[in-house]
């Protein structure tokens, strides 16, 4: 049948309304998906592809914009601050969907600041005011834009960095209206690099911290206190862009990030990072320092623009009170950090124990931070290795499962990281493992 033809077998769009009517969609969304159908049906036809069935075409579409596009899934790769699965995952926050106190001081009656809720919190943490933004790319320019605005801004050569998706430091230096003075080469800068650097011009002295690479060998970089001491000695302001960030230490578990407290301790005066990886808590940008600096970049016009909402703040507020208390295990990223490889082996052990006959062992591993966040360091872990002929076919599936599974695969083997599995989402990783294709069922497994 020549296209002509097969092109005049579509049916109208009418025709469909009418048919789909009952479905209880509004016709203005159902006639809009009609219409859609049927210009792709129109394209795959000219394309010599088969008549297309554009009644189900059309629920199928609607039902896909009925369902929730994001996702809750069960992350198996033991990257703890995975990108692309949201990083931290977050504790279980209190009710902040209603109305709440979000700008109103109830001790007063009047009318108060959203920052005062994580300002106090973080106020203690660090002994320093300090105020939060939507992401860290908000914290950098809105810092640089107000304390460095039409003026020079000096920084060492080898913390040109680009953190991801093309977000470079020169480039939101530029969107930001400061000028790039660089100091030193790409892999050696002295303090007297920046001292030569200066000028009448100059208004901040930055530090970037390479969150996401190392540069190794013949290096040199000065000490945050060298440029500290170097800016109070010319009276500018110091900043250091933290990137990931960190509140708690580390050390003890193979983790060595600078501190926040520590930049501050070194006589940095104004210190941002990110709410997201190792604070462990949502996407946010943390700005802390200086009362008078801070009131400043607090007054920029900017700040409304970049300022979180209600269930970031409160989902802040939640994640900077446990810090405060030290109540490390109620965040799940720290929480995940501090498990030994041990706890993860008997974990793994015992969700093979009850899949007997599964075509599995646990092996070592390593898990990462992930993030953008120490890229040299990893952690200790025990691994569930599948080997099975359709590797890439099981992470499909795995893929496909409700909540979705996502692992990894190397040498021809699927792994499973218990590290990033939450203990209560066992018994269905466990139910999805027993269904898998050549898999028999076992009376113990969870359906």
């Amino acid at each position: 049948m020549e296209i002509a033809s097969r092109l005049r077998l579509l049916p109208s769009v009418d025709e469909v309304a009418l048919r789909l009517a009952g479905l209880g969609y509004p016709r203005r969304l159902l006639i809009a998906e009609i219409r859609r159908a049927l210009a792709e049906a129109r394209e795959q036809l000219r394309g010599g592809a088969e008549n297309a069935d554009i009644d189900s075409e059309v629920i199928r579409s609607l039902s896909a914009l009925r369902a929730a596009s994001l996702r809750r899934v069960i992350n198996a790769t033991g990257v703890i601050l995975h990108t692309n699965l949201g990083r931290a995952p977050l504790s279980p926050t209190p009710p902040s969907g209603g109305y709440s106190n979000l700008e109103y001081d109830l001790a007063s009656g009047r009318r108060g600041h959203r920052d005062a809720h994580c300002g106090a919190l973080l106020e203690r943490i660090l002994g320093k005011p300090a105020i939060a933004v939507n992401n860290n790319a908000a914290a950098v320019y809105l810092v640089l834009q107000e304390l460095a605005g039409g003026a020079e801004v000096v920084i060492s050569r080898g913390q040109l960095i680009e953190i991801g998706e093309g977000f470079r430091v020169p480039d939101i230096m530029r969107s930001a209206g400061v000028e790039l003075k660089e100091a030193g080469t790409t892999n050696r800068t002295h303090i007297d690099d920046f001292r030569r650097a200066i000028s009448d011009r100059t208004r901040l002295l930055l530090i970037v911290h390479p969150s996401n690479f190392r540069i190794e060998g013949y290096t040199a970089q000065p000490s945050r206190e060298e440029i500290a001491a170097l800016g109070r000695e010319r009276g500018i302001p110091v900043y250091e862009d933290l990137g990931s960030g960190c509140l708690a230490d580390l050390t003890a578990y193979g983790i060595d990030e600078p501190l926040a407290q520590q930049s501050i301790a070194a006589g940095v005066n104004v210190v941002s990072f990110s709410g997201d990886k190792l604070l462990g808590g949502p996407q946010a940008g943390i700005i802390a320092g200086d009362a008078p600096l801070i009131q400043r970049i607090r007054r920029n016009p900017m700040f409304r623009a970049f300022r979180p909402g209600k269930l970031i703040i409160a989902s802040l507020e939640d994640t900077l009170r446990h810090i405060l208390f030290e109540e490390w295990d109620a965040l799940p990223a720290l929480r995940m950090i501090r498990l030994t490889p041990e706890e993860i082996r008997a974990r793994a052990e015992a969700l093979l124990d009850a899949l007997p006959g599964f075509p599995a062992q646990v092996v070592p591993g390593r898990s990462v931070i992930g993030g953008g966040s120490t890229p040299e360091q990893s952690l200790p872990t025990w691994h569930i290795a599948i080997a099975v002929p359709n590797a890439r076919e099981w992470e499909r599936l795995l893929r496909a499962a409700e909540p979705p599974i996502i692992a990894m695969i190397a040498k021809d083997r699927l792994l499973l990281d218990l590290r990033t599995v939450f203990p209560e989402e066992e018994s269905r990783l466990l139910a999805v493992l027993g269904s898998m294709p050549g898999i028999e069922s076992s009376e113990g497994l969870c359906r």
